[in-house]
């Protein structure tokens, strides 16, 4: 069984195919795994370290607005066919699997064309452009919330909740303490802008740690693509706080000793705080995450700070406030654990069985 995944450009559309890799991994131990992302995005280092061979294509992406850009990134979409061509042809897989990302449409495209059966996976509220050009020709399409599927047909349409990794639900609080020289009498609070980072989440927590001052720890998971900078100077000033450009098993450590999670508003990120269940404060990026976040705060289900009008004194009396108040803490991480349920693994392995049949 072969088996080519793609996405990236961002973390959004890799976390959940991950996991989804780990458990064809483990039922079919002699599986090969193929990864087709950016050139520039944060996902080779993600999927490298999953043991997967990584390739990039040419690929653009569609602006709904006017622009010369669109007219390039139609070329580039075209050379990326014909580029996956090339590729299904000399791999010959067996089920090619995505999860949102530009990337991902011409291989899919061709996909189509060779007869090779795909999967497309919906996360977020809103359907990106991606996924509606790739899920007319997609085999099986699976959503994570279970109203998207009035948005796909309905024959070929399952609700299946969100991947996650298995990996990052066995983290050690112990080992949280030793790896990040953690104080054990101190909450701690884990804010990541996203697997790219994210300047003005970065901005927000240097501002909101001065407030924090012996209140709370603050790991901060800053990007590699980010200015270093403004935090690298907060560190020197600021006790309790430590940065961070990227994590890999690290992270599953993070997560165990926070207290609270700060993070954008992504559902792959979303999915593993609630699988873990912690109290999220969620930084939506502009666009489809701010649906993401209105959805889950509608539900009591999330913390919503506007980037565009908070600042960080905002932020950190929002983080002392669920810190003050442990009822709001385990309700905050029921409705979110409740709202993004876990896609089961013997769904993932009889859709596999499907498609591969």
């Amino acid at each position: 069984m072969k088996i080519i995944f793609s996405g990236g450009g961002t973390l959004g559309p890799v976390t959940p195919l991950l996991a989804i890799k780990d458990i064809i991994q483990e039922k079919h131990v002699d599986a090969q795994f193929l990864w087709v992302g950016t050139r520039r995005g944060p996902e080779k280092d993600l999927v490298e370290e999953a043991d997967m061979r990584f390739v990039s294509l040419s690929s653009g992406k569609f602006r709904r607005y006017i622009s010369l850009w669109n007219i390039i990134d139609i070329g580039r979409i075209i050379i990326g066919f014909f580029q996956s061509i090339k590729l299904l042809w000399k791999e010959n897989p067996d089920v090619c699997i995505s999860a949102g990302g530009f990337i991902s449409v011409p291989l899919h495209f061709a996909a189509w064309f060779l007869g090779i059966p795909t999967w497309v996976h919906q996360q977020d509220v809103v359907v990106g452009l991606a996924n509606r050009l790739m899920t007319p020709c997609a085999r099986v399409i699976t959503t994570s919330l279970e109203h998207q599927m009035k948005y796909f047909s309905k024959k070929k349409t399952k609700w299946l909740g969100n991947p996650v990794r298995v990996e990052l639900l066995h983290g050690s609080r112990e080992e949280a303490v030793r790896i990040f020289n953690l104080k054990k009498d101190i909450p701690v609070v884990f804010a990541t802008g996203g697997g790219t980072g994210s300047l003005k989440v970065n901005q927000l927590i240097v501002e909101a740690v001065q407030h924090l001052k012996g209140f709370a720890q603050v790991i901060h998971l800053s990007g590699k693509e980010r200015p270093q900078e403004l935090v690298t100077r907060a560190v020197k000033i600021y006790d309790d706080y430590q940065v961070h450009q990227f994590f890999t098993h690290e992270m599953k450590h993070a997560y165990a000793v926070a207290d609270i999670v700060i993070s954008r508003g992504g559902f792959g990120s979303l999915t593993e705080i609630a699988a873990l269940g912690k109290p999220a404060i969620l930084i939506p990026k502009p666009g489809h995450q701010v649906e993401n976040v209105r959805f889950l705060e509608k539900a009591g289900a999330a913390m919503l700070v506007d980037e565009r009008t908070a600042d960080g004194l905002y932020l950190a009396k929002v983080v002392r406030q669920i810190l003050d108040d442990k009822v709001k803490q385990k309700q905050l991480a029921f409705n979110l654990h409740k709202m993004l349920p876990v896609a089961k693994k013997e769904d993932i392995l009889s859709i596999i069985g499907r498609l591969v049949d």
